[in-house]
């Protein structure tokens, strides 16, 4: 006990459960050598040994001990190891530029090493290609798949096109890696969105949401109920295992209570789906937004009359009912200085550069003047009632025709407090900005808007109780900069500029928002 106690008192450490998949025998001793520690090493970061004992799982601080045994590694030439599995619409494209971009910045030279159709690696080293210090692993398969890795001990970054699942989330913390939707656990890397997808050739231009969960439901199953030729309707899909083909489960058939029929025909690729698509005046898919190919995106409509188009600026706010984040999920153990280095430049303005350049919505804040709303402010317009609806109007118009609006937008859980995993994320992004200067001397203000159920003035007081608690979650988040340097305030205006209609939860949805506006 004695001896446990002083290991306990001399190492930096985690006790954390999980069992080791592949590991080696090592000692540590200490620098006097009157204390040792055995096990099975799981991991080192250059810094740091993971190593199984007979007390759990330990990281230990390396320059405190001397590691003995086939299992040491070499402190002269240490490689930082990462493993990367999951999405491959994020892995095929996207990550490897980032992969790229990095290592130019850096200085370093990045070598592609492929494997086999899903696995390849990134050998990255001094300019000369002599020495290697980095070597990223990646499987691209689906985000299913990349979950099932991590939870295997065979991934340390999981590539996903949809949030963690409820049983995932437990599986990960049963085995020691942490609370995965916290928002230290994931980021997101780009902005996708589900897309409905029509051949060219079809007459129809737009759908409801409930109208696609009834079509694939099988409730729906003939064009003439949207319009279109009296024919039934093909339903095309990705594999049941895509990120975006569980994210449609997730986001619309869940929430209309809907099952997916099983008469639909699957693709391996958003390429393969939109292909089949395009050549079938009958046919209806859903894919990622960036790899429509020649396929004809739907725009998303409802009752009231308002419509909403995919675009690069309706994803990047969120306007867009069906924006799909590409999220980066990140267990609570320790990656080599070198990968931790690579999470940060992800986060920079350079990577956004690269993610736009790559096909994909990238998150750097966009301002847009007010004469730039277009239809927003149609809508408010039309949903101004009465008298006090257009002094409502007024002023809101007076309030912000000085700023612009900010592409960075917050939303919440349905049915709760808490941020969803999008906008946790962003708090994120504008905290990091904010502590870097970018908004010195500036004012922002956050804007709450609700959805039009129930009484404007409990709407309005709603609206503003979330703009508040967008604000604390920016100055809890904000750690080093002088928040005196940058004007934050809140302002509310209710239901009086809807995104989309009322009449359908992912309408409501999308109404129920906190934006930032700039001065």
């Amino acid at each position: 006990m004695k001896q446990f106690c002083a290991v306990l008192w001399a190492a930096l450490f985690l006790v954390v459960n999980g069992a080791a998949v592949r590991a080696d025998d090592v000692t540590l001793r200490s620098q006097d050598g009157a204390i040792e520690l055995s096990g099975t090493l799981l991991g080192f970061d250059g810094q740091y040994y993971r190593v199984q004992t007979q007390y759990g799982e330990l990281t230990v601080d390396g320059s405190g001990v001397l590691c003995e045994g086939p299992g040491c590694p070499s402190l002269t030439d240490f490689v930082a190891e990462l493993s990367i599995s999951g999405s491959s619409t994020i892995g095929e494209v996207m990550m490897p530029a980032l992969v790229e971009g990095f290592a130019l910045q850096t200085g370093l030279k990045a070598e592609r090493i492929k494997q086999d159709d899903t696995h390849f690696e990134y050998i990255l080293s001094t300019p000369d290609g002599a020495t290697p210090v980095g070597r990223f692993r990646f499987r691209v398969s689906r985000t299913d798949e990349g979950f099932a890795d991590l939870l295997a001990d065979e991934a340390d970054l999981v590539m996903a096109l949809r949030e963690i699942r409820s049983g995932e989330l437990a599986l990960a913390a049963e085995v020691g890696l942490g609370k995965l939707d916290d928002v230290n656990r994931s980021r997101v890397l780009a902005l996708d969105a589900m897309t409905v997808i029509v051949s060219p050739t079809n007459p129809v231009s737009a759908i409801s949401v409930s109208d696609l969960a009834r079509i694939l439901a099988g409730d729906i199953d003939n064009w003439r109920t949207l319009g279109g030729a009296d024919a039934p309707i093909s339903i095309h899909m990705r594999d049941a295992q895509s990120g975006i083909a569980q994210a449609v489960e997730d986001r619309v058939m869940q929430l209309a209570g809907l099952s997916l029929i099983d008469d639909v025909t699957r693709h391996p690729s958003n390429a393969s789906l939109a292909e089949a698509v395009a050549r079938d005046q009958l046919a209806l898919g859903v894919a990622s937004y960036s790899e429509i190919g020649n396929s004809k995106p739907l725009a998303l409509t409802g009752t009231c009359g308002f419509q909403l188009r995919a675009n690069r600026l309706t994803i990047k706010t969120e306007d867009y009912p069906l924006t799909a984040p590409m999220f980066l999920y990140i267990p609570a153990r320790r990656l080599p200085k070198l990968a931790r280095e690579f999470l940060a430049y992800t986060r920079t303005g350079p990577a956004q550069i690269i993610t736009r350049r790559a096909g994909f919505v990238d998150q750097a804040p966009e301002e847009i003047s007010l004469n730039a709303q277009g239809d927003r402010f149609a809508n408010a317009i039309r949903v101004a009632d009465g008298e006090n609806g257009l002094a409502a109007l007024k002023r809101m118009v007076d309030t912000l025709a000085p700023l612009r609006r900010l592409s960075t937008s917050f939303r919440f859980e349905a049915g709760a407090a808490r941020l969803d995993a999008q906008s946790r994320s962003n708090v994120q992004q504008l905290a990091h900005a904010i502590e870097a200067g970018v908004y010195d001397g500036r004012q922002l203000v956050l804007v709450g808007f609700s959805d039009g159920e129930g009484p404007a003035e409990g709407n309005l007081r709603i609206a503003q109780q979330r703009a508040q608690a967008v604000k604390q979650a920016i100055e809890a988040a904000v750690e080093t900069a002088d928040l005196s340097q940058v004007r934050l305030s809140t302002d509310a205006f209710g239901e009086a500029m809807p995104m989309a209609c009322d009449d359908t939860s992912w309408g409501r949805q999308v109404n129920r928002r906190v934006e930032i506006w700039v001065r």
